[in-house]
């Protein structure tokens, strides 16, 4: 099969996916279960794709085990955090704004844009899956590794020290501003961010550097659209201590935190 017979072998099997989910969100009444599949979604595109390549043995290796750990930990994070608890308030509004148009507007205005999003971002596994050459690691394979782990960690320690921040009681609007969240607003999006551009620069060793519109559409979504845009306009709202916490803490790249806080509460 061609590069885009290939693509589009892909793309068939995520619009089925998407397609199912969005069935299942109308009986549950909840479209949060798209978020859920997001990692999962990557995990069942590049395993379909080295299906069918036969690139570079080792680059294939580590685009397998990278894009498996990243989506499959966040698959059953999301999971473990969403599940039960009703639908996300964002979807939960437009259920209420569109009324009955809301089961055929979803379908577009969620699951399908997810879906074709996820696309458009995967479209550098393909490219380094897709090449035998160069047959021997580069210096951008490694550069790619490292940056992916850097980015692994970041979101997945991240990701367990705000749950564990979320499990403890704490004083009414507290802020957890301690370990990577010192440094950064957002270390899971900034890690999730940097994995995008580890697995760019694996694709890139392959000659995929013409696929640098995908960790450049991650890091817009997760620091504009999705991501640190949407999250902090909610928590402005409901934690005070917040407008504090953002003088001092860098929004997105991790950096040394600017004075102290101004309070005793958020030592």
């Amino acid at each position: 099969m061609g590069f885009w017979e290939l693509y589009a072998a892909g793309a068939g099997v995520i619009w089925l996916c998407v397609t199912l989910l969005w069935l299942l969100s109308l009986w549950r009444r909840d479209a949060s279960i798209v978020d859920i599949f997001w990692g999962s979604g990557f995990v069942i595109l590049v395993w379909l794709w080295a299906a069918l390549t036969a690139g570079d043995p080792l680059r294939r290796g580590l685009l397998l085990l990278a894009v498996t750990l990243w989506g499959l930990r966040l698959t059953l994070y999301l999971g473990w955090r969403n599940l039960g608890r009703g639908e996300d308030y964002r979807y939960a509004a437009w259920r209420r704004q569109y009324g009955p148009a809301w089961r055929w507007r979803s379908y577009a205005q969620v699951f399908l844009l997810q879906g074709g999003i996820m696309l458009l971002v995967a479209l550098p596994l393909l490219a380094g899956l897709w090449a035998a050459v160069p047959a021997a690691p580069t210096l951008l394979d490694a550069l790619g590794l490292l940056l992916w782990l850097v980015g692994f960690a970041f979101e997945a320690v991240g990701d367990w020290q705000l749950s564990r921040f979320r499990a403890q009681p704490q004083p009414p609007g507290r802020v957890l501003d301690t370990g990577l969240w010192r440094y950064t607003r957002h270390p899971n999006y900034f890690g999730d961010a940097v994995q995008w551009w580890g697995l760019f620069l694996l694709a890139a060793a392959a000659g995929g550097g013409w696929t640098v519109f995908s960790p450049l559409l991650m890091t817009f979504l997760l620091r504009r659209v999705s991501g640190v845009a949407l999250l902090e306009r909610s928590l402005h709202r409901t934690r005070p201590a917040y407008a504090d916490y953002v003088r001092r803490t860098s929004a997105f790249f991790p950096l040394p935190p600017r004075g102290t806080p101004a309070t005793p509460e958020q030592d």
